[in-house]
């Protein structure tokens, strides 16, 4: 598994479509520390409204066509069918290759945040500290979430085509429809059954989720509306980040899980 991630952490730095989303990332923060030029952004508000939709559109892409890409091309260059002569296991090959490819994710958020915050101390400007860290965080988590959904696509996927049609279709769905199909979802149902569903469906979701958390997190719960207050509760008491750690890894766990016994399964076949 460590053989594994470090070869996956050097493949991953040399791979041209890490930096360029690595710059991408920076070029968007930093024009957002030009727009709020006139002094820090503490908690909720628009600028950091913002910044959570940007991350929200682009670090579930990124990390679902890494991570896709990266199973897809061992299986398209044979790799994959060498490494299965030697005595590893499956799990420790989608684990090893999760840790090398959430090392270049976070090191991509993190030099991100890194350039982009440097740029506003130069400029007097930028985020408060502490909401500066929630959203760090927020953008790893995000990665996290998704990079373990796109393990389970890569496996499902026999080619990058293929991992390519898979992830844009989990990124359309999960972050671009996911509102409307929400609000349709929730329109057909008794009025008994709408907060109940609402946590269900949420659970579903790793971006929304972590959307939500954050949300509260910055002190912007009061704009979710009512629906939501049971999550503000938790969410705001003592509970709440070790509760949320927990589901996350939960659910993270799961996608490995499904992704590891789908790829056993093929294994077993060939």
């Amino acid at each position: 598994m460590i053989h594994v991630a470090s070869r996956e952490i050097k493949i991953g730095f040399r791979n041209p479509w890490a930096y360029s989303f690595m710059a991408l990332f920076a070029l968007f923060m930093f024009s957002l520390l030009l727009i709020n030029a006139q002094g820090y952004v503490k908690g909720y508000s628009g600028s950091s409204g913002t910044m959570l939709n940007l991350a929200l559109y682009l670090l579930p892409l990124m990390a679902l066509m890494l991570g896709s890409f990266s199973l897809t091309g061992e299986k398209e260059e044979g790799n994959w069918e060498l490494l299965s002569t030697y005595p590893l296991g499956t799990w420790p090959y989608l684990a090893g290759k999760y840790i090398g490819l959430a090392v270049v994710l976070l090191t991509i958020v993190a030099m991100g945040f890194g350039l982009s915050g440097a740029a506003g101390w130069l400029l007097g400007s930028g985020f408060d500290f502490s909401t500066y860290i929630t959203l760090l965080l927020f953008s790893a988590c995000l990665s996290m979430f998704f990079l373990s959904v796109a393990m389970l696509a890569g496996t499902l996927a026999r080619n990058r085509w293929q991992a390519l049609t898979i992830v844009v279709g989990i990124w359309f769905f999960l972050i671009i429809a996911w509102p409307s199909l929400l609000i349709a979802a929730l329109g057909m149902l008794p009025y008994l059954w709408i907060k109940p569903a609402v946590i269900g469906m949420t659970s579903l979701n790793p971006a929304e989720l972590t959307r939500l958390f954050t949300v509260v997190k910055l002190g912007g719960g009061s704009t979710l509306g009512p629906e939501y207050y049971k999550w503000m509760v938790w969410i705001e008491s003592p509970w709440g980040t070790p509760v949320f750690a927990g589901a996350a890894l939960l659910w993270i766990g799961a996608a490995l899980t499904v992704a590891y016994l789908i790829w056993e399964r093929r294994r077993g076949r060939g």
